[in-house]
C-alpha cells in the first residue's frame, strides 16, 4: 500500500476506506458484516478510515472505534469524521461554536478518541464558506485539543475553492471519479498549490464503476440507490454519483471494454487483470494532487481488490483518453456544470 501526504494531517494508505455503508443507507448490513470489512481493510493495508456521526446516527463511529480501538491507541490509523448533517433544520445559522463542540464530542465518545485526527464540516450549505465565524469556531476546537485538524466535505467545486481560502483547512473531501471529472479543471491545482490534502468520495459512483450492476437490478427500500436517485433525501450528486442511472451504466460498459485492455497488458497489469473498479480508482490516483480515495465495501475480496489498485500501474494515456471520451459522449451534459 502506498501513502501520500494529507494536508497537515499526515500520511495515510492512499486507498482509504468509506465507511458510510456500515452505517445505514445501503441495506440492510450486519454488525459482524461491517466489523469484518474494518478488519479486511486493516488486513489490506489501509489506514485511513473516513466516516461521519450521521452515518447510522453514530454507528458506523461507534464499529470503528471498537474495531480500530488498539490500532487508534497505537497512532497506527487515521480517523477522519464529519459534523453538520444532524442539525434540523440544515442550516448555516446552525454552524455555530457550541453545537459543533457538542457534536464533536458526540463523535469523540464514539470513535473513543480524545482528539479527533480530523474533523470535517459535513456538506454545509454554501453560505457556511462567507462565515468565518464558522472556521474560527473549528480553530477554537482545535485549541481546546477536541480535534487536532479541520476540513470540509463539499458538494460542488466552488464550494471546495472557497474552502481553500481558510488558512486552517487542511483538506477538501470531494466527488472525484471518471464519471465526475469537473474538480481536475482546476480545483484539483488550487488545492495542490496550496499543499490542502484532497478526499475522494464515491470514487466508485455508487457501485457503477464496479461494472456489477445492471438494468434490472432492484435496490432494498433502505438503500439510497432506490430512494434518493431524484435526490429526495439528499444531493443527489452522492447517489450515483448525480449520473441518470441508465446513462451510468452506457458509459460503465463503454469504460469496461478499456479495463479488459488494461488486464490483458502485461507490462503494465498483474497476472489477475484489472478490475473496472480498479482501473476507476487508478485514474483518480493518477491525480497526484489527490491524497486518497475512499471506496465502501462490506464484501472482503472487494475491500481487498480497492486495495489492490494502490498497486496498480499508472494508466496510458490512451486508457485516460477513453476516460475522457467516455465522459464528453456520455455523462458531461448531466453533470458538469452542475457540481
Amino acid at each position: 500500500m502506498n501513502h501520500r501526504t494529507l494536508g497537515n494531517v499526515g500520511a495515510v494508505s492512499e486507498v482509504g476506506y468509506g465507511a458510510w455503508q456500515i452505517g445505514g443507507d445501503w441495506g440492510d448490513v450486519s454488525e459482524s458484516e461491517a466489523v469484518a470489512a474494518v478488519e479486511d481493510a486493516r488486513d489490506a493495508g489501509i489506514d485511513f478510515f473516513d466516516t461521519a456521526d450521521v452515518y447510522g446516527d453514530g454507528r458506523s463511529e461507534r464499529i470503528l472505534g471498537e474495531t480500530l480501538a488498539a490500532d487508534i491507541a497505537a497512532d497506527e490509523v487515521t480517523v477522519a469524521t464529519k459534523a453538520g448533517r444532524r442539525l434540523d433544520p440544515h442550516v448555516a445559522d446552525g454552524y455555530d461554536e457550541t453545537t459543533l463542540r457538542r457534536f464533536v464530542d458526540r463523535s469523540r465518545e464514539n470513535l473513543g478518541m480524545e482528539t479527533l485526527d480530523l474533523l470535517q464540516l459535513h456538506c454545509p450549505p454554501t453560505d457556511v464558506y462567507y462565515r468565518p465565524e464558522t472556521f474560527d469556531a473549528l480553530a477554537t476546537l482545535a485549541d481546546e485539543g477536541r480535534i487536532a485538524n479541520y476540513g470540509v466535505s463539499v458538494e460542488r467545486v466552488e464550494e471546495g475553492l472557497k474552502a481553500l481560502a481558510y488558512p486552517g483547512v487542511e483538506t477538501v473531501q470531494i466527488v472525484f471519479n471518471p464519471l465526475r471529472q469537473r474538480p481536475a479543471e482546476l480545483f484539483l491545482d488550487e488545492a495542490a498549490a496550496r499543499d490542502v490534502g484532497v478526499i475522494c468520495r464515491v470514487p466508485l459512483a455508487s457501485g457503477l464503476l464496479t461494472g456489477a450492476l445492471s438494468r434490472g437490478d432492484a435496490f432494498p427500500e433502505n438503500d439510497h440507490r432506490n430512494y434518493n436517485r431524484e435526490g429526495d433525501a439528499f444531493d443527489v450528486g452522492e447517489t450515483f454519483a448525480g449520473v441518470p442511472y441508465e446513462v451510468g451504466l452506457d458509459a460503465v460498459d463503454a469504460l469496461a471494454d478499456r479495463a479488459d485492455a488494461v488486464g490483458d497488458d502485461p507490462t503494465r497489469a498483474s497476472g489477475d487483470g484489472v478490475s473496472l473498479a480498479q482501473f476507476a480508482l487508478r485514474w483518480i490516483l493518477d491525480h497526484d494532487a489527490v491524497s486518497a480515495v475512499i471506496p465502501g465495501s462490506t464484501t472482503p475480496e472487494h475491500v481487498r481488490s480497492n486495495a489492490a489498485a494502490s498497486g496498480v500501474p499508472s494508466l496510458s494515456a490512451t486508457d485516460r483518453a477513453v476516460v475522457r471520451e467516455v465522459y464528453d459522449e456520455h455523462v458531461r451534459e448531466h453533470v458538469h456544470q452542475r457540481w
